[in-house]
Formats: structure tokens, sequence, C-alpha cells
């Protein structure tokens, strides 16, 4: 059982940074793949980035969405149990509730098993 807690959302003008950390629960954090999601109002839960081990190895894999690539940086803390997504150049339509996810898949919301509350990301024009 993992519990994810996120933290860092706020009310934003377009242009700044802003990070997301997501706690994780559990003594297997590491073994995750960890991704964020997130869902504007009126639209579907979209995948926005993702961290994953590649293979057995001790290297992680990341994967973005087209729409944060090159402004979003998804991280990882194993030691803290914690995973970051740094946001920079926010725009308007970045604005969603984002979600943290543990699970063993890439891009598909459904190959995660554990979810945050969501935190409430508002960027302003």
């Amino acid at each position: 059982q993992v519990q994810l807690v996120e933290s860092g959302g706020g009310l934003v003008q377009a242009g700044v940074s802003l990070r997301l950390s997501c706690a994780a629960s559990g003594r297997t954090f590491s073994n995750y793949a960890m991704a964020w999601f997130r869902q504007a109002p009126g639209k579907e839960r979209e995948f926005v980035a993702a961290i994953r081990r590649s293979g057995t190895s001790t290297y992680y894999s990341t994967y973005y969405a087209d729409s944060v690539k090159g402004r979003f940086t998804i991280s990882r803390d194993n030691a803290k149990n914690t995973v970051y997504l740094q946001m920079n150049s926010l725009k308007p339509e970045d604005t969603a509730v984002y979600y943290c996810a543990a699970g063993g898949g890439r891009y598909f919301a459904g190959d995660y098993d554990y979810w945050g509350q969501g935190t409430q990301v508002t960027v302003s024009s």
C-alpha cells in the first residue's frame, strides 16, 4: 500500500515557475514508476510526466507530454520518498488539478495503482 500526498500548488502568473512535491509512504518507493497527471475543469485527466526505472538498472527514464516538454521536469529523491515536478514558463492552459500517481506504467492512468488527492495549480494571464 502506498499513500501519496501532493503539495506546492497555488495561484501564479503566467511565465513564472512552480515546483510540486509528492511525498510517498512505503518502503518500496524506488521500485515504483511515478507520474504526474492533471485534470482541468470539464476535461479528462491527462498525462503530464513520468519517471521509472529503466529495466533492472539504477537508471531512471523520464517521459513527458508534448505540451510540457522542455518546460516541466520530473525528478525523484528515493531517500526522501518524494517525486517532484518542476514547472517553468507556466501558461494559463497549465491550470488544472495535478495528481501524483504510483504504479508500473508510463503514459496511461490505468497503469497506476495509487493516487494522491491532487493539488490545484492556477495560472493567470
